[in-house]
């Protein structure tokens, strides 16, 4: 055996000596929730120990306990209603008008040429820049809120479905001609199967969008029944476990909707697996 055999089989061996053990399923699980745990025990240590200033960062168990004293006593629950009720219905408004146009753009080359520079120039536009003009147009009460939900959902629905639709393949169209489909039977059969990966992936992030357009149109609109008004609260009256309470309620829900969007997607989208 040459030297060179040796030094080129040598790094091959101890790589492979120091690559990862697979983890379990319980490990795989857990692992997601080891920083935040950290920074939790962190946070409670802080807390504990004095060296934050409780009235800036109180402890971990003052703010369960003001947590589940609103829930008891405070009108949280409906507060979280509220959100959650007008985060539902922009939702639909705008995913819905998201999904139409997305497909109306993706089978026609003119619409596509006609609005593709618009919705471009859209793009660009930060969200939160159209509050000033959603209060005018529309007022600061439910309907702007519900507004500015909805343009929340709309741009990643549309922009989803149009790439789904646009990008189908030129020979799923070859063969749609060959067996003399007609256009109905082409979008039913073909088209839109083909482009839903695409809707669902702008469906659950126009549900993420959404969520967090709530709690801006909240903060930013006429105070009304929700989080965002409860945030206000302990904002105003400097009651900060009220406060990270609200925000350690918005970062769950916006988890659960993560996990209940990706858990449908994947069970809609089963029939496509091998």
């Amino acid at each position: 055996m040459s030297l060179i055999t040796i030094a080129t089989r040598e790094p091959l061996s101890s790589s492979s000596s120091l690559s990862p053990l697979p983890l379990s399923p319980v490990a795989r699980y857990l692992r997601p929730l080891a920083i935040p745990a950290s920074l939790l025990v962190l946070w409670e240590l802080l807390a504990r120990f004095g060296v934050a200033d409780p009235r800036f960062l109180p402890a971990l168990e003052q703010v369960a306990a003001r947590g589940v004293a609103e829930f008891n006593h405070g009108g949280l629950g409906s507060n979280l209603l509220a959100s959650l009720e007008r985060d539902l219905i922009g939702f639909v408004f705008g995913a819905g008008a998201g999904v139409a146009l997305g497909l109306v753009i993706g089978f026609s080359r003119l619409v596509q040429r006609l609005l593709g520079p618009l919705l471009l120039v859209h793009r660009q536009i930060a969200l939160f820049a159209w509050v000033p003009l959603i209060s005018l147009w529309f007022g600061g009460g439910e309907t702007g809120k519900v507004v500015f939900i909805a343009l929340a959902a709309f741009q990643p629905t549309l922009i989803n479905t149009w790439q789904g639709v646009d990008s189908i393949p030129r020979h799923y169209r070859e063969l749609a001609d060959v067996l003399i489909f007609g256009w109905r039977d082409f979008v039913w059969v073909i088209a839109i199967p083909g482009a839903l990966p695409q809707i669902f992936t702008g469906l659950h992030a126009g549900l993420i969008y959404a969520w967090t357009a709530t709690v801006g149109a909240e903060l930013l609109l006429n105070i009304a029944p929700g989080l965002g008004g409860r945030m206000n609260e302990g904002q105003h009256l400097f009651q900060m476990d009220l406060l990270l309470m609200c925000i350690f309620l918005l970062g769950g829900v916006g988890v659960v909707f993560n996990i209940v969007a990706g858990t449908l997607e994947r069970l809609l989208m089963r029939w496509r697996m091998p």
